[in-house]
């Protein structure tokens, strides 16, 4: 049976993948790994999983395994690869948030860099003694890896080298990391720079879902550089279609005009490529809390909002070339702002019994 790790599993990309995966194709072993930090509530993370053994029981053709571990861990990586032999990984683990890493960067160095450096190093050894070895790993960057940089939409081919967070720090060190890796192991890899992705059971960390936390409790919400900021938010399902187009098709190894092997490594961006005002996000998120019920239908979103100035690590814009997705996979994100965030509010209300 063709295996699979995705790390991150009970995370919110990682959740929706897996499901994906498991619901879709046959002779598959899918194997989770996540370690159930209390970054957020464990128990949307235990929620996730629930989903997860639903869909497995559904298709009893693929297996399911999760093992509750840290990328830290090098021994239970090594045991890991050794027993499943995995063809795809797909790393999703890290720690998230811009914000958090101001105040809490070890996190970010032990999960973010330590811990893809030992997913390299579980992916080079996997060729040991002349086996198949990994045949692609896919790994989770950023769009923070941008910075500010004023030209947009963002492209892959832009310069990168003025980040304005440890977290954005941590993504461009993976994608430096990765390149090296498939440069001197011959690892094909690909690094997917994903949008502001929201959801259904996203991250509470995020905006849309702790404007609604507070929105229920009555409390105002704040709007950096007083609304003056523009995101390309990017739906679940279209970057878990993204990843999965994505993994099956890893870089080919071509010979450079030195002669050599050159590096196996893609880098692509997966988002909306259509970026939104944050006062606009903000009207059309209140619009369908109330009309899924979770705000009363006379709710005034205006008298709400506070207008704050920016704040430390956040940028201007965030934009999506998407023309190398396009390109080599024909697809893009098409989900519509409006369309994704009714989901929410419909699982919001279902999740929470609001």
């Amino acid at each position: 049976m063709k295996s699979i790790l995705i790390t991150g599993a009970a995370g919110f990309i990682g959740g929706f993948l897996a499901q994906r995966i498991l619901s879709e194709d046959d002779g598959i072993v899918v194997v989770g790994l996540d370690c159930l930090n209390d970054y957020y509530d464990v128990a949307l993370k235990e929620y996730r999983l629930s989903q997860l053994r639903h869909t497995a029981e559904q298709h009893p053709c693929n297996k399911w395994v999760f093992v509750k571990g840290n990328l830290v861990d090098r021994p239970l990586l090594d045991h890991l690869f050794s027993e499943y032999h995995f063809e795809v990984v797909v790393n999703l683990a890290a720690q998230a948030g811009v914000r958090y890493s101001i105040i809490n960067p070890d996190a970010y160095i032990e999960s973010n860099i330590i811990g893809f450096y030992n997913i390299l190093e579980a992916c080079r050894h996997s060729f040991d003694d002349g086996k198949d070895g990994v045949k692609h790993l896919v790994y989770a960057s950023s769009s923070s890896v941008y910075g500010n940089n004023s030209k947009v939409p963002y492209s892959v081919e832009d310069k990168v080298d003025e980040p304005m967070s440890l977290y954005a720090a941590t993504k461009k060190s993976n994608e430096l990391l990765a390149h090296a890796y498939s440069k001197l192991y011959g690892i094909p890899s690909t690094g997917l720079r994903f949008f502001t992705v929201y959801g259904p059971a996203g991250r509470p960390d995020m905006a849309y879902f702790s404007f609604t936390d507070k929105l229920l409790r009555g409390e105002k919400i704040q709007i950096f550089n007083y609304g003056n900021c523009m995101r390309d938010f990017t739906y679940v399902d279209d970057i878990v279609e993204g990843i999965v187009r994505v993994m099956n098709h890893a870089p080919e190894v071509k010979t450079g005009e030195d002669g050599l092997p050159m590096a196996p490594h893609s880098l692509y961006n997966i988002g909306n490529s259509n970026p939104e005002q944050l006062l606009d996000f903000v009207g059309i998120l209140a619009e369908e809390l109330i009309r899924a019920e979770v705000l009363p239908a006379d709710f005034d979103i205006n008298s709400h909002l506070e207008l704050v100035p920016m704040q430390a690590g956040d940028v201007m814009t965030t934009f999506a070339d998407v023309s190398g997705l396009k390109n080599d996979f024909g697809f893009a994100p098409r989900t519509s702002l409006r369309e994704g965030l009714r989901k929410f509010a419909e699982w919001y209300k279902c999740y929470f019994g609001v």
